[in-house]
């Protein structure tokens, strides 16, 4: 099977702009007909980290909110908190960081809300029974919607080499505890300096695997933990560490699992848009953004997000790139992605992603 994949480039004239080409892009590629009257239609983003400006820029998604609405559906725009603590590991600094970087309603014409709630606890258990996970955490709100929407940011990433429609999802939606289990494959332990006897740990522990010690101090009791990561992210004192410890072909897996784990959940009501342009070396949850390693490509969307992100990594590497950038001087047909991140081979992620029925590799580039 071939999947179809639209393209649309940054050219432009008086009679038709990026914003325009955007929409003809959601029409073409049947995003509109997964949209029907009174649906709540989630639209995934990443609003940026503070101090990083590559993300999309709002404007953007207010063309794709407005075609939702032509639709009849009821759109909104969400994410999930971060695992590391930075300017979105809350709902209130989440939310305050998306507006200071231009996500107001003003702008977007839609709400915007947190996908697993205030710090991060609110989120569904979706039953996936694949190679990592049995079940994967997603953020609620991204799962009580009727149709769904990734616009995502096509750029490098450190841990699995470039970041596209399947991190977005994947990822992005994963509760902050489910964000640790896709991190690491260490189990957590208690600093015993840094605990309070606080208990909060206690708590949140499914396994029951989190008691109080002789000296006041919690202790988790190996042979019961099942790794979930809520006592990392429950801890207010940062005693039990945030573990990063995993190998690339394995995060890029545990990702795919949890796109997935979103996807199963809306058969025939997914659709997908990335942006090629601004393509930086890092993801956008750094505070920072380096120069751009290609020159500005265009917009693509599909309906098959496997065939999205290989359409986009092979456009990229078919760019020189840019003078001035960490990759002046690559050639044109040369691996990008392998050449800023040399141990990390970002196939594996697409492969594995395909092998799990997420979509194909395989697709037909169709310019409009």
């Amino acid at each position: 099977m071939t999947a179809k994949v639209y393209f649309a480039d940054t050219r432009a004239n008086v009679k038709q702009n990026l914003l325009d080409k955007l929409e003809r892009l959601f029409v073409r590629s049947g995003i509109k007909d997964i949209v029907a009257p009174k649906d709540l239609v989630a639209i995934k983003v990443h609003f940026g980290e503070r101090g990083n400006t590559a993300y999309i820029r709002p404007q953007f998604l207010r063309r794709v909110v407005d075609k939702v609405k032509e639709q009849g559906g009821k759109p909104f725009l969400t994410d999930a908190n971060t695992l590391y603590v930075g300017s979105r590991a809350n709902a209130v600094d989440h939310l305050q960081t998306a507006i200071e970087n231009g996500w107001g309603y003003a702008v977007v014409n839609a709400p915007l809300i947190i996908a697993d709630g205030l710090t991060g606890k609110e989120y569904t258990n979706v039953e996936v029974n694949l190679k990592h996970f049995k079940e994967v955490k997603i953020g609620s709100a991204a799962l009580h919607a009727d149709a769904f929407i990734a616009v995502s940011h096509l750029k490098g990433h450190e841990l699995t080499g470039y970041g596209g429609v399947l991190k977005n999802i994947g990822m992005g939606l994963g509760s902050r505890s489910g964000k640790q289990m896709m991190h690491s494959d260490v189990k957590p332990a208690i600093d015993l300096e840094k605990c309070t006897g606080c208990r909060k740990c206690h708590q949140w522990c499914p396994a029951g695997a989190i008691s109080m010690g002789e000296d006041k101090k919690s202790f988790i009791a190996a042979e019961l933990c099942m790794g979930c990561g809520e006592c990392t992210v429950s801890c207010p004192f940062g005693a039990i560490e945030v573990n990063w410890k995993t190998e690339p072909d394995v995060i890029q897996e545990k990702i795919a699992e949890y796109t997935y784990g979103v996807l199963k959940h809306y058969p025939g009501k997914c659709g997908f848009i990335t942006f090629v342009n601004n393509v930086s070396p890092e993801c956008d949850c750094c505070g920072w953004n380096d120069a751009p390693i290609v020159r500005d490509i265009g917009i693509l969307a599909s309906l098959d997000p496997v065939a999205l992100d290989q359409a986009c990594i092979d456009l990229i590497n078919q760019e020189h790139g840019l003078p001035g950038s960490r990759l002046e001087g690559q050639p044109h047909g040369s691996d990008k992605f392998r050449a800023l991140w040399p141990n990390v081979d970002w196939r594996k992620g697409l492969e594995y992603a395909e092998s799990i029925g997420l979509g194909t590799r395989k697709y037909e580039l169709i310019k409009i």
